[in-house]
Parts: structure tokens; sequence; C-alpha cells
């Protein structure tokens, strides 16, 4: 038996007026869920802890069977496992997110955060800018290393895990109130409002209307992760495909294997294809049993606040991923079980992730059941099938 998460990151929303009162994922066009979903079970699942927050880090974490009130300990941690960030115990971890800040004349504090992701700036043009702060604000304490688009990773050597706000939850905003309240995380946001706002690459930028990739923004902060091995606590050997640093890091903590795809970036034009061949390649010839392949596209809508892209990020997912990756496992001759669900919702609503249950859709190929719903919030709250602690799902996913 193979099996394989196809996990549309954020992909979960409220119904919208704009769609017929339907959320994206009921609106879409997805004949392939639509046809699996009738075979499978449907129903709901609570991936995020109560008394947490509803991050990717602890959805993520419970979709995959490790209860984030045990094992999390910061997002940026994670991600920095993937980069590759020799961390040590004393060190602190946070995200670095290259942001885009609006630029009129006024104080620092009285700016607004336009953009998380500075139009899904490229790994490529970010590193530039990356390496010009830390030219001027990297030491023996502060040092930054380069992620994947906006995503990066700064280490404070003997820091301190501080309360910090993600970008995402404050889009539209004015930033005074949000800023760190440790003086020198705050300083150094600040002087690479000053370092980038003028810089060349941001000033092309502009001209191709695209928004400027003009301050660093810290959140995320954490220690050292402490994963256990995947394998050992399912007894799968798991092959982790994603584009987005915190999926990887969570692999490589989880001792898994990692695919690296090329011209996959987290945003809705990703390297679908190469994402397929990686999963079905691990599982076809390369004896792993478990594929984890993640989706940002969902999520990085949702935060941009289009019900259109998010509608198309989900169609993609369908027509893409879940549609290929039957086909050729079913082309192969070998039993499978499929998961889809999202991490959490990322409403469109409020741009930014909510702790609400998620749907979650499971296909046996041994097991063809026969029901009447589709792949829908709704469907899922109708099925009665719920359940209420996330990191026990994989365990009955992967029959244990």
């Amino acid at each position: 038996m193979k099996y394989v998460v196809v996990l549309g990151d954020g992909m979960a929303d409220e119904p919208i007026e704009a769609l017929g009162n339907k959320t994206p994922l009921a609106y879409a066009n997805t004949p392939n869920m639509d046809r699996l979903s009738k075979l499978s079970e449907v129903g709901m699942v609570h991936t995020i802890p109560d008394g947490m927050k509803p991050g990717s880090d602890t959805a993520n974490l419970s979709v995959m069977g490790y209860d984030p009130k045990v094992y999390y300990s910061g997002r940026s941690p994670l991600e920095a496992l993937s980069i590759g960030v020799p961390m040590k115990d004393t060190d602190i971890a946070l995200r670095c997110n290259i942001v885009t800040l609006s630029e009129e004349d006024v104080p620092f504090e009285d700016l607004t955060i336009i953009d998380h992701s500075s139009s899904e700036i490229s790994t490529e043009d970010c590193a530039v800018l990356l390496e010009e702060v830390a030219k001027v604000l990297a030491n023996e304490t502060y040092q930054f290393y380069v992620g994947t688009s906006y995503r990066h990773c700064l280490i404070w050597d003997k820091g301190q895990v501080v309360e910090l706000t993600p970008p995402h939850d404050v889009l539209g905003q004015t930033i005074g109130q949000y800023l760190p309240e440790d003086v020198v995380l705050r300083e150094m946001m600040k002087k690479s409002y000053e370092i980038l706002k003028n810089h060349p690459l941001n000033i092309e930028r502009k001209k191709q209307g695209l928004n400027p990739a003009n301050c660093c923004w810290f959140w995320g902060a954490g220690t050292k992760p402490l994963l256990s091995s995947f394998e050992e606590k399912t007894g799968k050997k798991g092959m982790m495909v994603s584009a987005v640093d915190l999926l990887k890091g969570i692999a490589v903590g989880a001792s898994m294997g990692v695919a690296e795809v090329p011209g996959a970036n987290g945003g809705l034009h990703t390297n679908y294809a190469g994402k397929v061949d990686a999963a079905v390649k691990a599982l076809l010839d390369e004896e792993y049993d478990f594929a984890y392949i993640h989706v940002e596209a969902p999520d990085e809508m949702g935060h941009q606040g289009s019900v259109e892209r998010k509608v198309q990020a989900i169609e993609y997912l369908d027509e893409k991923v879940i549609g290929p990756v039957v086909e050729r496992l079913e082309a192969a001759g070998v039993d499978f079980r499929l998961l889809v669900l999202p991490d959490h919702p990322t409403p469109i609503r409020c741009r930014t992730h909510t702790a609400d249950n998620v749907p979650y859709m499971l296909y046996d190929s041994t097991n063809l059941l026969s029901k009447d719903w589709d792949y829908t919030e709704e469907a899922g709250k109708a099925s009665g099938n719920f359940e209420p602690v996330g990191h026990k799902l994989i365990d009955s996913f992967l029959q244990l």
C-alpha cells in the first residue's frame, strides 16, 4: 500500500457572496475531487490545538502526526533546518520576511504594511536585497540566511523567544503597534527599510508595477526543534514534496526525504508537474511508502485577498496534482490511499489564518465507497465524521 497526502495550504474558507455564497472549494471546478469524493470518506478535522495560534507550522505538524503541544518550538527553527543552518542549542531563529511597506514621508512607525510577500518576489532578487541588509546589520550576534522567495531566516545568538506579529496577520494596517518590543530588532527593521527603499532593484520593480521589497519583518521566533523520526514513529518511509522551507524543515527534523523540485516557488504558477513527478518517483521507483505533496498557492491567494486566484489555485490543485497522481498510481497498478485536506483555513474575508476545522477526503483504492457527497466544507460538516485531535488523523490514514 502506498500513501499520499495532498495538502492545499489554506484551502478552506467561508461562504463568499460573490461566489453565490459558496466557498472557493465548493465553487471551483474540481472534476477529480468530485469523482473521488463519491468513493471516499469525507469529514472534518481540528488541526490547531486549543490555545495555539493557527499557523502552517502547528497545522502541518498535526497533519503529519506530531502533536504541536509536544513538538512545536517555533516556526523559524523548522525553516532553519531546511536551509541548513547549524543551530546551536542557545540560538534563536526568526523568520525574516522581506515585505512591502508604504513609502509616504512619515515616521517609520506610521507606515502601512502592503504585502507580506513583495509580489511573490523571486529568491534570486531577494537574495540580492538580503545581502545588502546583511552587509550593514549582520554581526556575531545576528546572522542572516537566504531561504525561498520572500521567506528568510535570522539567527540570534543567545537570544530570547520574543512575541512577534506575523506580517500576514496585519496587512493594510499601520505597523507601529506591531513592531518588536525588543529595541535591537525594532531598530534593525527600521534600518532595513532605509537600506532597501531606494535600492536599484526596488526602483526597477516599481517601474514594472511590482511591489518593492523594502523592509525586513521578523517573526516566528523559536528554539532548535527536536522531532522524532517519521519512519520510526509510523513504520513508513516518507518523502516531502514542497516549495517552502517550513515543510522541508519539518521533513528534515523528522528524518524524511526531501524532494528538490526546480521551479517550485510556492506561488500560483509553481512547477506542479515537477511535484507530481517527484512524489510518484519516490513511491514507485525509490521504495518510499508515503509522499506528502504540499501546495502553498491557495494560502498565498487567501493572503492576497483574491477570490478569483484562490479559486484558480484550487482548480490547479485538482487538475495538475490530484488528477495526475491518481492516474499514474492507477496505471502502475498499485494499491494506494489518498488524503486531501488543508492545514487551516485562510479566509478571503480576513486574509489570514483561522483555527476553524477543515474538511478532509480519504480515498482508498481497495475500499471504494458509494456516496453522494462532494468534497466541500459543508459536506464535511454534514458527514458526521469528525476527528477532534488533529495529529491522530494520520494514524487512521496510515492504518496504524
